[in-house]
């Protein structure tokens, strides 16, 4: 944690700190999101894997929680742009934060900082479970908490610029809206060959879909060239979203 804090600019590193002295008053709200995936993969993968038996080569178990893993670091990520809007339109936070050297860009870059380590908390946790469970088949899983934490990251922004924008607090079940499908259908449960090929196009363009074919790839030793492309389109996810949430907490804030 020290290294992520020292990472951050100095500006936002304050509204990191901030956050991260209020949620140890509050840490069950951090805890109890790490159970959601947990019930998936228990139910999913050895209660209907057991009918299942072997997907694309190896247990159905193995196959999902690499998926539910990437899931548990968008969750974490996007669950908490409600304390972003909170923040923003009802505790007003921020307009007293801008009466000192911090600016709306360390604003935008140190929530969303926030929100990829409230991610990569899920994700490390969730890591350990399938780890002692047995359902890492490939050294290639070293690499599985650095792209969990680039997956915080893209969806940490996308979350945050989404706060932004949202008028009331209706306006999140849009986010639900979007979350859910694509939470069932990026290939979480089953490969993408069971789609018609037009379709296939369509989810290969879903971000869920990406970070799943990254962490599934590390934790089955399938890795290849095409991973390259899934860290690529991360990447440019997470910085789009917060040059976007920068702009536009810059235009709420200071207009």
């Amino acid at each position: 944690m020290s290294a992520l804090a020292a990472a951050i600019p100095a500006g936002s590193r304050y509204l990191f700190e901030r956050n991260l002295r209020v949620y140890r008053r509050a840490w069950m709200i951090i805890f109890s999101g790490f159970f959601e995936p947990l019930f998936f993969l228990f139910s999913m993968g050895f209660g209907l894997g057991h009918y299942i038996g072997h997907v694309n080569g190896v247990e159905y178990a193995a196959y999902i929680a690499p998926a539910l893993l990437a899931a548990s670091a968008m969750n974490g990520a996007v669950y908490d742009s409600g304390n972003v809007f909170w923040k923003l339109k009802y505790n007003r936070l921020y307009d007293s934060v801008l009466s000192t050297p911090v600016s709306p860009a360390d604003v935008a870059v140190g929530e969303a900082a926030w929100a990829l380590f409230r991610g990569l908390l899920y994700a490390v946790g969730f890591l350990i479970v399938i780890a002692s469970l047995g359902l890492v088949t490939s050294w290639w899983a070293l690499l599985a908490l650095p792209a969990a934490a680039l997956v915080s990251m893209s969806f940490a922004g996308v979350g945050v610029a989404a706060a932004s924008c949202m008028r009331t607090w209706q306006d999140f079940e849009l986010i639900q809206l979007v979350q859910l499908p694509m939470f069932l259908f990026s290939t979480t449960f089953y490969p993408l060959s069971v789609y018609p090929e037009g379709l296939q196009w369509v989810v290969r363009t879903l971000p869920l879909y990406h970070a799943i074919e990254l962490l599934r790839a590390l934790c089955n030793g399938h890795v290849g060239p095409i991973q390259f492309v899934n860290v690529a389109y991360l990447v440019a996810l997470g910085l789009i979203g917060i040059s976007f949430a920068t702009r536009r907490i810059d235009r709420l804030l200071l207009s």
